[in-house]
């Protein structure tokens, strides 16, 4: 059976709209507690939320199927994705589940679950938990009134995530003498980090942090540092921090003013790492949509590169697999396992201010050891993603854009896992010629598949 819910993360869709709605909430709800593992008491299942409106409506449903099945639901409110991670590991929790579609508008919204380790499920107990909800696997539900569960409330999340960040930096590690700008996106991190950086002693300004259930994500956060880049400027901070909506992915804005991406991110903490040995197996995990500039940054550093297709649970699959614990993606998911099981915006702040503090150096300096070739990435909607092999006028188009960039660039064409679009990426060492390449194979292909 295809999966026909779960995407690249997790459920995702407009809220109140199939699936996104109550009716198959308490479904989801059900088949989660059914598909766990066997064990003696009721199963307690851990659920957070970022501040998008439809989120009570979704939490509300999950918790009412979690019930219907003798299962107690524990509701942190407001929390980052990896703050449910690592409840649900550390408080010994059946499940996690976070209601969150990341970087999506607010209209969106998705369920992101949690195994009893902190890890995103298998595809196998996602399809497990698909086939209860679309009916296709029958869910046994014969409880007597008293077994109902119970809904409660979680007793300060907030503290006891504070409690793990400041847990994995040296006792009494301070801040003070630090301007840090934080761009919380309206989202999941608007409390949680303004706070942490605070009690460590930085002087913290903070923009962004007034969600109102529909302006989460809204020309701010991740994805729009604009903003961000002016005050840091305008502050004369040392540095600079843009969370998406959920709080697992982090760019970062350095002292001159400039983007740093993922990729350089990655670049900067493995070299820090390896000169202070703590880069085990000599590696790195990144993915296909990595800028070609950290595969030679990497090579320079003698530092092993491993490619992973596009998703953080690919990247923590090739992170086990080649014993590495410092792994992520250009859009600024990072994982450093070492610490944690899941990309945290916040942990990567931490370890990156880490580096600058340590090195006594500036981000802009820190990130010379990387060169960025122009990458231009846009998005087509389309009817059906049908395999583009199968296109002969889109294969032609990519053929002949790469033909011309050689080795001094590449293309990548792939579908989103969350959404009904085309994702073209295009690098090279001219930015106008690169953004002319993609728009060819993008005006191509939406001629051919797009969207009417």
């Amino acid at each position: 059976m295809d999966k026909k819910l779960f995407g690249t993360d997790g459920i995702r869709g407009i809220a109140n709209e199939y699936p996104i709605t109550p009716e198959v909430m308490i479904r989801l709800g059900r088949a989660i507690i059914s598909s766990l593992p066997d064990s003696a008491g009721k199963k307690r299942v851990v659920i957070g939320k970022d501040t998008r409106i439809s989120g009570d409506m979704i939490e509300s449903a999950i918790a009412a199927g979690i019930c219907s099945m003798n299962g107690d639901a524990f509701l942190t409110g407001v929390i980052p994705t990896p703050g449910i991670s690592y409840l649900t590991a550390s408080g010994g929790y059946d499940a996690g589940i976070v209601i969150s579609a990341s970087h999506n508008p607010f209209y969106d919204n998705g369920i992101k679950i949690f195994d009893h380790m902190g890890f995103k499920l298998s595809d196998r107990i996602e399809k497990e938990i698909e086939g209860k909800v679309l009916d296709d696997i029958p869910i046994s539900n014969k409880l007597l009134s008293k077994d109902i569960g119970i809904i409660k409330n979680f007793k300060s999340p907030d503290l006891e995530y504070i409690r793990f960040f400041k847990k994995t930096l040296p006792k009494d590690y301070s801040l003070r003498g630090l301007k840090i700008i934080l761009d919380c996106s309206n989202g999941a991190t608007y409390q949680i980090a303004p706070k942490l950086f605070a009690e460590l002693g930085a002087d913290v300004k903070t923009i962004f942090a007034s969600p109102n259930g529909t302006n989460i994500n809204d020309h701010c956060g991740s994805q729009h540092t604009n903003t961000l880049r002016e005050i840091v400027l305008k502050h004369k901070a040392d540095i600079g921090f843009a969370f998406d909506g959920d709080g697992d992915r982090l760019i970062a804005v350095d002292d001159c003013g400039n983007d740093v991406t993922g990729d350089q991110i990655l670049a900067v903490c493995a070299k820090f790492m390896k000169e202070k040995g703590q880069l085990p197996n000599n590696v790195i995990v990144s993915t296909v949509m990595s800028n070609v500039g950290l595969r030679q940054a990497l090579k320079k550093l003698n530092i092993r590169h491993i490619i992973a297709d596009v998703g953080d649970r690919y990247v923590l699959a090739q992170m086990k697999k080649n014993n590495a614990i410092i792994g992520g993606e250009d859009s600024g998911h990072m994982i450093f396992l070492d610490h944690h099981t899941s990309g945290d915006g916040i942990l990567t702040a931490i370890r990156l201010i880490q580096v600058i503090k340590e090195t006594s150096q500036r981000l802009s300096e820190l990130t010379k050891i990387i060169k960025i070739y122009p990458q231009v990435l846009l998005n087509v909607p389309v009817k059906e993603k049908i395999n583009i092999r199968n296109v002969p006028e889109i294969n032609e188009i990519i053929q002949t854009v790469e033909n011309q960039l050689q080795e001094q660039g590449r293309v990548l064409v792939r579908y989103s896992g969350t959404q009904p679009l085309c994702r073209v990426m295009v690098e090279g060492p001219d930015e106008d010629d690169t953004q002319r390449f993609c728009q060819d194979i993008v005006d191509v292909i939406s001629k051919k598949i797009g969207k009417a």
